[in-house]
This record gives C-alpha cells, structure tokens and sequence, in this order.
C-alpha cells in the first residue's frame, strides 16, 4: 500500500524534474441575451453549476435571465412621452439589470410639456443608470435620478458577499495565430489542466485531468469534435472519495486514466500522500461515481486500464525498480492482470521496461503508461525524462500484452526539449500523452505542455495540448525532428461543435454573476472541505463565504474558491460587500500557487481602521510568513461594494482597487509574479485567482 511514505521519493524527485533541475450564447452590441444552461446531462457540478456570462472572440453569453433589454423600452415610453403634458409625463424607462461592474442602463428622458413638469426617475441599472433628461419645451423639467443596483445582499459583516467574479485571458500570442475556420486553437484546455487521457464512446470523447490537492477532484470533460470541451463536473466530488488533510498543494490526485468498457467507465488514479493507487466507476461519465476501490498491491504512481478484446484485463503503472535502483530517477513500467469480475489484482506482477528507451543512458522518470491493440500488435506509451523540460514520449511494441516490448529506434514520438528556447512563443515540456481513434481509423494525441513567458518560467502550470498521430513504418508519432508543436492546427476529421458556454482555449472573457444555486464546475476549494463555508441562496445573485480562522499557507483548508490562471496575459476582478470587524479580518482576491507563494489583496483593518492591502508570501523570505508590500486608507461608511482587481503581464503582476466602477486605483504595479511561476515555487500547479475571506474569532 502506498501512502505517505511514497511522498518523499515521488514528490522530491519530480519536484526537481519539473523545475528543470538534474536528477536528484451569441450577441450584437448594444443587446442582451440570456445565456444557455448545459443540458441536464452535462450540467453537473456536484457541489461547486450556474449560469454564466463569457466572451469569446466577439461572442456574449449572457447568464442573468432576468436582464431586460432596456434600449426597446426607453424608445417606446419616449414616443408615449411625448403625448403627455407635463403634470402626468411618465416614469422614465428602467436600464438594464446588469451585472455590478456594467454601466447601468440609461433613465428615460421626462415627458415633453411646457417646462413645468419634472422628468421622469432614471430606472435601475447595472451600478446606476444616467438619470434622464428634463421635459422639453419652456425650461425643461428636472432629469430624473439615476436608477441603483438592485441589492439583494445582506449588510456588509465580516462574512463578505461577492456580486460577480470576471476573468479575462488576452495572450499575444493569439493576436498572431489565429484559429479560422475548420481550425483550432492549442492549448485546448489552457491553464493548469495536466496529465490528460481520455477515450471514446461511440460519437462521445471524455477527458480528465490531474487536481492535486484541489477539491472536487479529476476535472471531467465532454467533446464530439476534441476542440471543445465542456466540463461535466469532477470525478472525485464527495469527501468519502477523497479526503486531502494536510497535502501539499502539488501532492493529491497524479495521472488520472479513463477508459469504457463493457458499459462502464473506469477512472484510475493515485493519492500521493494519501492511501496510494485507486479506480472508480460509473455508468455515466457525468456520475455519480463509486467510491474508492483501493489497489493495494500497486505500488508506485500512475495506473492505467488495459481491456483486452481476448476478455483479458491489465492495469500498467510506473513503480520502482525490481531491484535495486541504479541512479536517481530510476523508474520502471509493471503490468498486472485485473479480474473484472471480482475488480481485483490477480496474478504476479512483472517489469515491461526498466528504466526507459536505453537504461544506459540512464533515462529519469518512466510513467504515465497506456496500451494499445492495433491490428494485433500492442503498443505501449509513456512519458520519459521527468516533467521538466527535458519531458518527453515515447513508444514501444509487442506481439503480447505483457511483452517484451521493443522499443522504436525513432524515439522519442513527442518532445521540444532539443528546440531553440528563444523561439517565438515557445511550447515546452511535452509528455505524457494518451491516444484516440476516431470512427474514420485517425489517431490523434492529447498530452501536456507548458508556456513560458520567460526561460523556463510560466504561471499557468502544465497544459492541454492536441496533435495528430501519424503511424511511420508501423509506429506512432506526433513529432519529429524541429516539429514545433502548434498554436492553431487544422481540426480532426469530425462534424464541427459549437463553443463551449466557458471557452478553455484562445482568448477570452469569463464571466459568473453568481446567480446559480451551485458553484459553476470551474471553480475549487483548497483541499476537502469538512464544513459548509459558501453559500449562494442566502442573497441571490451573491457568493457569502463565511470567514473562519483557517489559514492561506498553513496546509489547512480556508474559505478560499478559485479558478485557474489560464494565460500569461490575464485579468481577474470582483466586486466585494464586506466590513471586518476585529483585527485579524481580512477578504478580497488572491493569485495563489501554493502555500508558500501567494499575493493577497484584501479588505482588512490596521490600527482599528479599514485599509486596502497587498500581502506577499514567497517561500522561506521574512521566516516564511506573509509580508505587506502595500497599504492605503479605505472608507467604508457607504456599504457599497468595493471592486478589487489583478492584472498579469508574464512576470509583472498589478493589484488595483475602485469604489466606482472602472475607476480604478492603483494599489501597487508590476510586482514579481515569477514567484508565482512553477519553477520557482515548485511542484506541479499553476497559478489559481480566487476569493477568500479569514477571521481570528469565528
């Protein structure tokens, strides 16, 4: 059985691998519509999915059923308007109800008349609509007041209330490589979504991805046409799944494998830090899933399913060595027969490679194996030389499922790591890839990569990334020679699907107005919750996290929900209702890689007096505690929500703050994001922006 005691070997050698070191809904402007919900089949977000607002490339999906469209109204009532005398003009026309950053919706204008009359009341809108103008003719009547946000939170405490959280991604590099039509866009899955694999059902093609020590675990995605994603849920969404006490961010869930067989999904993966190697099942990819069955006799990372066509069934993994080890990094790929009918290991187990490719030149890091059976003859997959840059994938072949397997003299099928580092707009570190055949017999690949801004730096973590496969002399391959991997490629041979309603490649705006009775599925706690600290039904429209005295960076599990950093060039904002109360109360927005590097931009008190803070923790610097690197008064006598925003420039990163929107002050600019790079602050994340709340006294 695999626990904790796996952690140290695993964790610190990958930790050296994957920093580089040596072994050791449609809109036209002007207009609002109200946006789609996933199909009920596709919706679920087991506990953390709403409606939500996102532009992509021009197109809106509105998520507040509610909104009107106020332009159609003001025409109307104008016209009426001007029939009126002045003592009976009527009410001006009501804005839109936008969400809280938007501009509120104009008043209408006062009814014509002699000048006596007074204008009619703006109407409500997004934060305040412009009050309309006077009555025309003799000397105009009074404009009316411009109309206010419709509230339905509670007073401001020190549990803070949430009206709508905005991401947008605006890389530089989709300025110039742009997807056309019958094209997509690389990465398919942008920002920390790793080690994917995924399999085929029919017309259906479902993906998932590594979480680590996020909460739901085992992201789970749907496609027809393997360009757009939408993800169904998690895997892994009940404590009794998955319980991460106390693991280190980048320890958690590694290298899920998905396959359908027989009816039935099967998801495997490992807990590092945890109880080792274990599958679930469910007979619908969108769930419930099973709760754990434990594979004791595994030992090492990264199990995958093998079903057979003989009835046979295997799960592969990368485990030590059989004896003893010969360098750092020394792995080995085993195979073990599994009993599908008692959902059992039977059998011996036994090494299919040792080492890698040529243990002579003493490859690192052998894992994240797949089979495949095409046209009788096996072939096995897997990742070689750590998760770094020197990252590889590689191939070998056999007449038999359990070998021995020949390795392909062209290897490696998959890499960057031999490319030009200053290269345009760089792809590295690709791996671990996993492989599909679509109904016309292509082959096509996902794997991870990475996007650095700078060198070796990059925040958004390990990515999702799809290319052909090409079969060369009776092999597979992805890449050869200077093959770069590319931003915009054409698309596979399968009938097109529409976008996503949350886009996960190019560029985009993301939008959530919190008006779902659930978290949409992109959001995430930090670690399993074991109490209810969010809560979306209390005030309709809001996100109210409870403030609770557990820590950001103490390996606990705060009031914290966040979304990953999908590009280098990004913004996240949000508009925040609160009043701390003591000292020690603190809540706004975070940009956050694990527990050692994060920034903090809060709301909190200093010398019993409401500030706007920035904080800063970046590993072992100041005894390994959060520093304040910026502070400014802040009145909080309105009660009216305060707007606070990060902007992300590659390895500048700017903090501001606003009490009206849009204008914005700045807290403190171009500050150093690299500690927020993978490389420097280590493991095998990305960045994450999220909301938290903390208090000392609950």
């Amino acid at each position: 059985m695999v626990g904790s005691s796996l952690t140290s070997e695993v964790f610190f050698m990958k930790s050296l691998s994957a920093i580089g070191a040596p072994p050791g809904s449609e809109w036209r402007r002007g207009d609002a519509l109200v946006g789609r919900e996933s199909e009920p089949s596709q919706a679920r977000s087991s506990g953390v999915s709403g409606k939500l607002m996102s532009v992509d490339g021009g197109r809106r999906l509105a998520g507040r059923s509610h909104r009107r469209v106020g332009r159609v109204a003001f025409v109307l009532l104008a016209l009426l308007a001007s029939a009126c005398s002045s003592e009976d003009a009527p009410p001006g026309t009501s804005g839109d109800q936008g969400p809280g950053s938007g501009t509120g919706g104009a008043g209408g204008d006062g009814g014509t008349g002699p000048g006596s009359g007074t204008g009619g009341d703006g109407g409500d809108g997004g934060d305040g609509g412009t009050g309309g103008d006077g009555g025309t003719g003799g000397t105009g009547g009074d404009g009316g007041d411009g109309g206010a946000d419709p509230d339905t939170s509670m007073p401001p405490s020190k549990n803070p209330q949430f009206s709508w959280f905005e991401y947008e991604g605006k890389d530089p590099v989709y300025q110039e490589h742009t997807a056309g039509e019958g094209e997509y866009s690389n990465p398919i899955l942008a920002g920390f979504y790793p080690d994917p694999s995924l399999c085929r059902v029919g017309e259906d093609y479902y993906l998932v991805n590594s979480s680590f020590s996020y909460f739901p675990g085992v992201p789970i995605f749907h496609s027809r046409d393997l360009v757009h994603w939408t993800q169904l849920g998690h895997v892994l969404d009940r404590p009794s799944q998955l319980d991460l006490e106390s693991q280190a961010i980048s320890e958690g869930i590694f290298a899920p494998s998905i396959r359908h067989h027989d009816g039935v999904f099967y998801m495997v993966t490992t807990l590092v830090g945890g109880g080792g190697n274990f599958f679930v099942t469910a007979t619908d990819p969108a769930g419930p899933w099973s709760d754990p069955t434990w594979l004791n006799s595994v030992d090492g990372i990264d199990p995958s399913f093998f079903f057979d066509d003989d009835g046979k069934a295997y799960v592969i993994n990368n485990g030590p060595p059989a004896g003893a080890s010969l360098y750092d990094g020394h792995r080995a790929l085993w195979i073990q027969e599994f009993d599908v009918a008692t959902q059992k290991m039977v059998g011996p187990r036994s090494v299919i490679v040792d080492g890698g490719v040529d243990i002579s030149k003493k490859p690192i890091w052998i894992e994240g194996p797949h089979i495949f059976k095409v046209d009788g003859t096996y072939y096995l997959i897997a990742a070689e030389g750590g998760t770094g840059d020197q990252h590889s994938e590689v191939v070998f072949r056999s007449a038999s499922a359990t070998g021995p397997y020949e390795p392909y003299t062209g290897n490696p099928i998959l890499t960057q790591r031999h490319l030009d580092r200053n290269r345009p707009f760089p792809v590295t570190s690709t791996g671990h890839a996993d492989f599909v055949q679509l109904p016309n017999g292509d082959w096509w690949s996902v794997f991870l990569g990475t996007r650095p801004y700078e060198g070796d730096l990059y925040n958004t973590g390990r990515e999702t990334f799809l290319m052909p496969v090409r079969w060369v002399d009776g092999w597979p391959v992805i890449t050869a020679g200077t093959e770069t991997v590319p931003y915009v490629h054409d698309a596979p041979a399968l009938p097109p699907q529409p976008a996503p309603a949350t886009p996960t490649s190019g560029n985009f705006t993301y939008r959530d107005d919190f008006d779902g009775d659930e978290l949409a599925p992109a959001w995430n706690f930090i670690r399993t919750p074991v109490e209810q600290w969010h809560d979306l039904t209390a005030s309709p429209g809001w996100l109210t996290l409870k403030a609770r005295p557990a820590h950001l960076g103490r390996r606990e599990r705060p009031s914290f929900v966040g979304r990953r950093q999908q590009h280098g060039w990004a913004s996240a904002s949000t508009a925040m209702k609160y009043l701390p109360e003591a000292p020690g109360d603190a809540a706004g927005l975070v940009a956050f890689q694990n527990d050692d590097f994060y920034y903090f931009l809060s709301v909190t008190l200093a010398d019993g007096e409401p500030v706007i803070q920035l904080e800063k923790k970046a590993g072992s610097t100041a005894n390994g505690e959060p520093q304040v690197i910026a502070s400014a008064p802040l009145d909080l006598s309105a009660g009216a929500p305060i707007h606070l925003k990060i902007e992300a420039q590659g390895a500048a990163y700017s903090f501001s703050y606003a009490r009206e929107p849009g204008a914005w002050v700045s807290l403190l600019e171009e500050v150093d994001g690299k500690i927020l790079s993978t490389q420097q602050a280590g493991g095998f994340v990305g960045t994450y922006f999220g909301l938290h709340a903390y208090t000392e006294q609950p």
